[in-house]
């Protein structure tokens, strides 16, 4: 059977496969932290774009002051794998994965959550009581900032918790986060700058509030790829969550522009002949997602449909060269991180020949970690 590893070349590995082209991806972490390092904010990218503890420290190393994950068994994923600098900025319910919490905060002490209720966080206070763990585990309320999928409501609800969490001993309240998500894709640049700035009012207006009802609160940790430059302009933001920058996805690229490059894309081939300008390609919707619309060939002349779990499309213009079986080409995800939850490892490459091989840490990671075997380990990372 074969392996792939380095030193090999991308047109001999199998498909689909996922590949990262190394100048592309490190030229837009650069340009990420020339714009916001100046800010002097702390940035934290969200990892649940990555799922990698490889890349996780790449960001590091570029600047970045830990990272965020959506959940606990992200957490346990990334941690295990050598980062472990983390916010958890999804709540944490349920007496199975507050359990979980406390053994990860055990081994993992770095583990940062949020909470925006208090039957959340005195269900998390009371594991902790009982487990003997003394250090205080450190926690930022998440407040609803227009997203209305999580987070405490503004005003008197969020004080009311602030003031339940303040009087709790294992959890150590010192910040507020607040994820602006339904404005990340809006494509109207002054549009999506003004209903973030509103956002961010909201946001700070809160951290204030705490802070003059007696809570030392350090941390005002928000936005994404489509609006981390807005939050940086406003004063009282001190940490900032973008992540598919490292990537990008048709859907970032088509609300905010190609500042950022398309640095990973799905290695396909033409497996079948379907007229004289439609060929089937091995890459459908295992491999590639559509809920925020379908995938794009990288070269535009061809354009993708699908055609079940394994097969996809490709159909074009009188005029345009003609595709022919065994041919490969490369596809652009419309939404980067759940195709990235798609598969097992990164090929990263310069010019070519790969270079490093990374596992997707946290692929899947559902109710339990699971032991994906020795092929994890063949490679040298």
């Amino acid at each position: 059977m074969y392996f792939p590893k380095v030193g090999d070349r991308v047109e001999d590995l199998d498909t689909p496969s996922m590949i990262v082209d190394l100048d592309l991806m490190e030229a837009n972490i650069q340009k990420l932290m020339n714009k916001l390092l100046p800010t002097g904010l702390n940035i934290r990218p969200h990892l649940k774009t990555t799922k990698s503890a490889i890349l996780a420290n790449k960001l590091a190393k570029a600047g970045a002051k830990g990272g965020c994950v959506a959940k606990i068994s992200e957490a346990e994923a990334i941690a295990a794998a050598g980062f472990d600098d983390l916010l958890i900025t999804c709540e944490i319910v349920g007496p199975v994965k507050v359990q979980r919490l406390v053994e990860l905060y055990r081994k993992h002490p770095k583990i940062r959550i949020v909470v925006d209720s208090e039957v959340g966080a005195s269900a998390i206070n009371d594991a902790l009581a009982n487990s003997g763990i003394q250090k205080p585990i450190t926690t930022l309320i998440d407040l609803d900032v227009g997203l209305h999928r999580t987070g405490v409501k503004p005003g008197e609800p969020a004080l009311a918790l602030a003031r339940h969490v303040g009087g709790l001993k294992h959890l150590k309240l010192i910040g507020v986060q607040g994820y602006e998500g339904h404005l990340q894709h809006l494509h109207d640049y002054e549009d999506r700058k003004k209903q973030c700035l509103e956002s961010m009012s909201t946001l700070v207006g809160t951290a204030e509030a705490f802070r003059q009802a007696g809570f030392p609160i350090e941390v005002v940790t928000t936005g994404g790829t489509g609006t981390a430059e807005f939050c940086a302009s406003v004063p009282g933001v001190t940490e900032l969550q973008p992540g598919s920058f490292i990537f990008m996805d048709v859907d970032y690229r088509n609300a905010v522009g190609s500042f950022f490059s398309h640095s990973l894309v799905l290695l396909s081939t033409v497996i079948s002949q379907q007229g004289p300008r439609a060929v089937t390609i091995d890459t459908g919707l295992k491999s590639l997602t559509t809920d925020s619309g379908l995938a794009e060939c990288k070269d535009s002349r061809y354009e993708y449909g699908v055609l079940g779990d394994e097969h996809g499309s490709l159909m074009w213009e009188e005029g345009s060269p003609a595709l022919k079986v065994g041919d490969r080409v490369e596809m652009l995800p419309s939404h980067i991180d759940p195709t990235v939850n798609l598969h097992d490892f990164y090929y990263a490459h310069r010019n070519g020949v790969i270079q490093e091989i990374w596992p997707v840490d946290s692929r899947g990671q559902g109710a339990i970690i699971r032991d994906r075997g020795p092929f994890l380990y063949m490679h040298t990372y």
